[in-house]
């Protein structure tokens, strides 16, 4: 049986940041991942997700500006575009096995199983460590109705060789709306059905009732209200049934996917025999992202239970502070940051901070800045229609507590936001800031 001071599960952003940090300062390290190395979002996620919208990006810019210097919107050649994204996917798994391998670190190719507090038996290995970190990311929620297992899952539409000519989406959150938007641009007829109310529920639907616009006018059934309890194969195609309190609805699709969420993928490691307390969210921690139940156990990422939000950036916050309290012992909290987080359809939603509920609960004096501004410069030379904000100020500290935008690139202009509400800048002192003019960042000022 190999020893080693720390083990981790998992091969994404957080396992990466914690296994080469603990390798530099000479502890013997190992890593399993099941799949290739690289994790989510380099290789299933959002990496290629943004190449294959960078050429509907290009299709929508010439559409909205056709009449208006542009003559003729370009088609996307959807096998052109998966094997550009297929080079930056490919080139990820050997980069890194090459940098663990320099840095020392022992690679495995195994799903992991917990035998005891401080024991993973590997496939036909076992290995024991002083110290195992859990940052096994997440995994497509099972579906368990009838015929649940048709759905795709968000990676298989990443590896589509081909864009079925209808496909149905099966929840209402930012995977679904992303897809929808790349697939109903390359010329899908294209179908969401979601069992709430509202969809994208974690962000503000003042902003969230701009993009069902944009979404419907792009020709993408949006179904509220409704839950997916069966999926039936149909010769070449699927037949799904919609129930909602006042009808049942059948669907037809060529395609079915799953982007009905992504829990946690820590249930098949046997956490049991390793007295790990976890819950639906991740595994239970402290704040050191130690586990409350077991001193051995360590997890970061969408693995643990944390406050930390399902975002790259966020899983590498925390695989430095994993990795920081491995090497000195619990020294280092964890402390978030604002974080950003953006839908990238198109038009995209960027958002913030506090929403103006969050904010209201907390006790905060607010003033709540909320216009549609289709009308400003930015949003006209664009051809813009879709163009809106809501920003929450302190009243009293007259700093910003959150931003919501849709609109041309506001997954930049959020970035902006972001560091005023970190650094706590006064709204008179971005006021007097002078920016380049005419871009997106300009319109800041105006949305204080």
């Amino acid at each position: 049986m190999k020893e080693y001071d720390v083990f981790i599960i998992g091969s994404g952003m957080s396992g990466m940041t914690i296994a080469n940090k603990c390798a530099s300062k000479g502890l013997s390290v190992g890593i399993t991942d099941e799949l290739p190395y690289g994790g989510t979002c380099a290789l299933r996620g959002c990496d290629p997700k943004k190449v294959i919208i960078g050429a509907t990006e290009v299709r929508d810019f010439a559409k909205r500006l056709k009449g208006n210097g542009i003559d003729t919107v370009p088609k996307v050649n959807w096998k052109d575009i998966m094997d550009f994204k297929q080079t930056f996917v490919d080139e990820m798994p050997p980069k890194i096995e090459k940098g663990y391998e320099k840095s020392g670190i022992d690679t495995f190719h195994s799903s992991a199983k917990f035998l005891s507090e401080n024991t993973l038996e590997l496939g036909n290995d076992k290995v024991r460590a002083n110290k195992i970190v859990i940052a096994s990311g997440s995994k497509p929620r099972v579906l368990e109705f009838e015929g649940g297992h048709y759905a795709k899952s968000s990676t298989d539409f990443l590896n589509l060789e081909k864009l079925p000519k209808s496909l149905l989406f099966i929840g209402g959150g930012y995977i679904a709306f992303e897809f929808a938007h790349i697939a109903a641009r390359c010329g899908a007829e294209v179908t969401i059905v979601h069992r709430g109310q509202n969809p994208l529920e974690n962000f503000e639907q003042d902003i969230v009732k701009h993009l069902v616009s944009a979404t419907k006018e792009l020709g993408i059934k949006l179904i509220l209200n409704t839950d997916v309890t069966v999926i039936e194969k149909v010769d070449n195609q699927y037949r799904i049934k919609g129930k909602s309190q006042e009808k049942t609805e059948y669907f037809e699709a060529e395609a079915v996917f799953n982007s009905a969420g992504r829990p946690p993928s820590i249930f098949d490691l046997n956490l049991d025999e390793a007295n790990i307390v976890f819950t639906n969210k991740g595994i239970t921690v402290d704040k050191y992202l130690q586990s409350t139940s077991n001193p051995h156990i360590y997890a970061a990422g969408d693995a643990a239970d944390s406050e930390g939000l399902p975002l790259t950036p966020v899983a590498v916050l925390e695989g430095h502070t994993v990795a920081s309290n491995i090497i000195k012992g619990n020294s280092k909290e964890i402390s978030y940051p604002p974080m950003p987080t953006v839908v990238f359809t198109l038009p995209t939603i960027a958002s913030v901070g506090y929403s103006e509920s969050k904010a209201k609960a907390l006790n905060y004096n607010i003033q709540v800045n909320y216009k549609e501004v289709g009308n400003w410069f930015n949003a006209k030379r664009l051809n813009v229609e879709e163009y809106a904000f809501k920003t929450i100020i302190d009243v009293e500290t007259q700093t910003i507590l959150g931003a919501h935008l849709i609109g041309p690139h506001t997954e930049e202009t959020i970035n902006l936001f972001a560091m005023a509400i970190k650094t706590k800048l006064k709204i008179n002192d971005i006021r007097k800031m002078i920016f380049a003019y005419p871009t997106l960042a300009s319109d800041i000022t105006y949305m204080l």
